[in-house]
Formats: C-alpha cells, sequence, structure tokens
C-alpha cells in the first residue's frame, strides 16, 4: 500500500532518524536483502517490449497474497486464451513492489503492472516514467463512470491507468459474536468508544489494530480526519495545500487518543495479516481495514459471519465519505511500444477480465460498469452500496499525498503516535514545507 522512494532520499531533512532514513532507502522491515528482488522482475531478456508485433508481455505483480495472486493468473490465463498472447507475470512481495517503484520504473520495468489511482499514479506519469494509454481508453472508456475515468487521468489529462476494483474502508465484525454479545452497531464516535469499552471489560480486544508494515495506520488518520474536518480538507492537507501545524490537525490526534487504549497493544509487531487472524478467531471484536480483509478468512463459515459498518460520525459530514482506494495496471514506458501490453490492460478493463478476476478473489468491487454483481454475498452488496451512496470517495492518505510525505514523514509518525500517543506537528509541517517544495 505505501511505497518508500529513493529519489526523495535529497530532500531528506538531518532530522530523519535511522529508520527514516531506511525506509527512504527502501530498506525497512523487509530486511536489506529485499533490496534485489525488485531487479528480479524486470523484462530484460524477456521477448516483449519489442513494437506491435509482439505476441508476449511481462507483467509486474504487487499481487504477492495467495488470494490476489491467483486472481491475476486467473485473469493472464484467459487473456492468453482469448488472444494468444503470452503473459510472463514476476510476482514481488507487495511492500517490496511499492518501496522500490522508482528505481523499478527508471530500470527496466515490466510492460505492465500494477498499481494505483490518487497521487501516486500522477506523480510517476507526470515524471514522464510511465505510458499515456488514451488509445486504451478509447476503447474501454465506456465501460467507466466520470469518477473512475478522473481518477484514471494524469496532471495532463492524458490516461495512465486502468481500474480493475475498489474495496471500501470500514470496521469489520463477526456477526454471531457480536450477537453473542448484544453489542451493537454504533452511529457515532462516543457510541464507538463505548463499545470499545463493554468489548474490553468483556476480554477482547475491541479494535484489532496492525501497523508493522507502517501503512494500516494511515486509514484511522484519514476517518478521523474527514469526519472532523471534511473531505475536502483531507485533499488539502495531502496536498499541503493546508498546513499540519494547527488546530484542526491536532484536534485529529487528539480525537485518536480515545481509542488507542482500545487498539491491539501488539499492533507494531503485527502485519494485517495477523489482525485478520485474530479476528476471525473472536479474540477482537472489531477490525478498521478495507474489505479485502476478507482474503485472509478461508473457511466458508467465517467468511459468511464477516458484517461491517461505516466510521461513525464525528462532526463534519456523518458518513458521507468513504475511504475507497482504486488498484489497476498501468504501462510502464517500455511497455507502450508493446501492442500486446496495451491489449492486455484493454481487457483487465473489460467486465469480462474483471469478472474473472473477482471470480477468484470475490473481496473487492469490481470497477467497469457491467461487470457480473449476481454472485456478490450479502457483504459484497453492502460494500458496493457503501461505495455508490459516498457523496466523497478518498483514495488512501499514501494514494492521495506526495509519497515521501506519506512515507518518510507519516509513517513513522503514526508509528510513535501508536506507541507513545505523542506527535510533533511543528516538526510535520516542517517536514512538509520541504519535500512539497522540492518538487
Amino acid at each position: 500500500m505505501s511505497s518508500h522512494d529513493n529519489d526523495f532520499f535529497a530532500t531528506a531533512k538531518a532530522d530523519l532518524n535511522r529508520r527514516t532514513l531506511l525506509r527512504t532507502l527502501g530498506i525497512g522491515a523487509a530486511g536489506i536483502a529485499a533490496a534485489p528482488l525488485l531487479s528480479a522482475c524486470t523484462g530484460g531478456g524477456s521477448p516483449s517490449g519489442g513494437g506491435s508485433s509482439s505476441k508476449s508481455l511481462t507483467f509486474g505483480s504487487n499481487a504477492s497474497d495467495d488470494v490476489p495472486k491467483r486472481a491475476y493468473q486467473a485473469v493472464t490465463d484467459a487473456f492468453t486464451k482469448k488472444t494468444g498472447n503470452t503473459v510472463t507475470t514476476n510476482v514481488v512481495p507487495h511492500n517490496d513492489f511499492q518501496n522500490k517503484i522508482n528505481s523499478y520504473l527508471q530500470g527496466s520495468p515490466d510492460d505492465s503492472f500494477t498499481w494505483f489511482s490518487g497521487y501516486r499514479m500522477r506523480f510517476y506519469a507526470g515524471k514522464g516514467l510511465v505510458a499515456p494509454i488514451d488509445d486504451v481508453w478509447d476503447k474501454i472508456g465506456g465501460n467507466f463512470s466520470d469518477a473512475m475515468k478522473k481518477a484514471s487521468t494524469g496532471d495532463d489529462g492524458k490516461m495512465y491507468f486502468v481500474p480493475n476494483y475498489n474495496y471500501p474502508w470500514a470496521f469489520f465484525y463477526r456477526k454471531s459474536l457480536w450477537a453473542q454479545k448484544g453489542y451493537e452497531v454504533p452511529k457515532t464516535f462516543d457510541a464507538l468508544k463505548t463499545l470499545a469499552a463493554k468489548m474490553k471489560a468483556d476480554g477482547l480486544i475491541p479494535i484489532e489494530f496492525a501497523d508493522k508494515d507502517g501503512w494500516p495506520a494511515m486509514g484511522t488518520f484519514d476517518y478521523i480526519n474527514m469526519r472532523l474536518n471534511g473531505y475536502q480538507f483531507h485533499l488539502d492537507l495531502a496536498a499541503h495545500k493546508e498546513s499540519w501545524d494547527q488546530k484542526k490537525v491536532s484536534d485529529v490526534f487528539d480525537t485518536w487518543k480515545a481509542l488507542l487504549p482500545f487498539q491491539n497493544p501488539n499492533a507494531l509487531g503485527m502485519t494485517w495479516q495477523d489482525a485478520a487472524q485474530s479476528l476471525g478467531g473472536q479474540k477482537s471484536g472489531m477490525y478498521l481495514l478495507g474489505s479485502f480483509v476478507t482474503q485472509q478468512f478461508t473457511d466458508k463459515a467465517v467468511l459468511d459471519d464477516i458484517d461491517m459498518f461505516p466510521f461513525p460520525e464525528l462532526a463534519m459530514e456523518g458518513t458521507d465519505a468513504v475511504e475507497a482506494p482504486i488498484d489497476g495496471v498501468m504501462l510502464s514506458k517500455r511497455g507502450g511500444d508493446n501492442q500486446a501490453a496495451k491489449d492486455f490492460l484493454a481487457y483487465v478493463g473489460s467486465p469480462e477480465g474483471q469478472n474473472v478476476y473477482a471470480s477468484v478473489d470475490p473481496s473487492n468491487i469490481q470497477a467497469a460498469k457491467g461487470s457480473d454483481t449476481s454472485k456478490f454475498s450479502p457483504l459484497n452488496k453492502k460494500c458496493a452500496q457503501m461505495i455508490a451512496d459516498a457523496k466523497s470517495i478518498s483514495q488512501f492518505f499514501d494514494r492521495d499525498a506526495l509519497p515521501a510525505m506519506a512515507n518518510n514523514v507519516m509513517i513513522p509518525a503514526l508509528q510513535s503516535f501508536i506507541k507513545d500517543g505523542s506527535v510533533d506537528v511543528k516538526n510535520l509541517e516542517s517536514q512538509a514545507k520541504a519535500l512539497y517544495a522540492a518538487q
């Protein structure tokens, strides 16, 4: 979910601690041994990238977890069967892929690759590291809403991204546990705190939480920020049109402090997959994460027992703003010369291609109009309705903000806050000024 970008190293200030420095180099928790991984995920020496006559392509994928990995394999298999074009897929561990994306795109990247909409798509498009795909959109544009088209457009007005699916962030829980304990869905933040206190008294971890990888905590920050200050403030803060050193931002952290005693105290040592298992095992009461959390529930009885509710209202906008990031595929500059790669993107952007993906990974909501929703579970329908009803859809902080701000500044700041409840908004602002001014 997050990207630690090498090109921002020169702008890092002296007050970056050792952990932040390692993040900037892309070495963090994955360890130094992970550094060569993405260089192996290149198309150099493959037959693709050779122009419009090519019948093959390479596909760099961050879908390293079992379910999405199999889902993309199903898509590439179906594409090959339909077109005769062969796809060589290079799967890289999810976080490593994000950590190395900048050097990857400047090296010998695959023709096509998984990525995200929002600022992080526009950023690399603006740097000229990816290929425009207006000709692909000429074929598939009718499959997408105006909102999806906007999310796929670069700052220069050209198209760069094909949406595959999106997924809402919400509180997920086990229905049977809640029925047994008599818990009710909280409509307000105060009700959420009251419920969490009851869960703690019942011997549960009230709010499952995991932030070993750094990015998950951004979802909690985004929701409290939007619920307190509104969707537009979220966008403006992420773009540094608003200062970090102001009461509105301090209020977000002060509000969050009320939840810290109820979140998993071992969060900094846990991945989201670890936390999902705790939720599935009924050791915790609820978990704020994207609907991809359901990928971890392989027991159908457990999966059928999962329900969700939106982050409760606080001050500004009820629950009108929903965090629902869009995932999809792009072309590298090299892939822009490969017609087979363009054809692959067009297939991913078709209802047929998205139905193939969803047949293996039903945890997300297909982005293309005309996709088959007849097999949606009640939870899928609820997720889709939440997105459809939203007046505003955010892309997640590390997709709406400058990559260096999200990863070099926010990750260590949020992890420090989770550890001891303290945050220095003046320091956040000084680092934001330096990083955004360098762009």
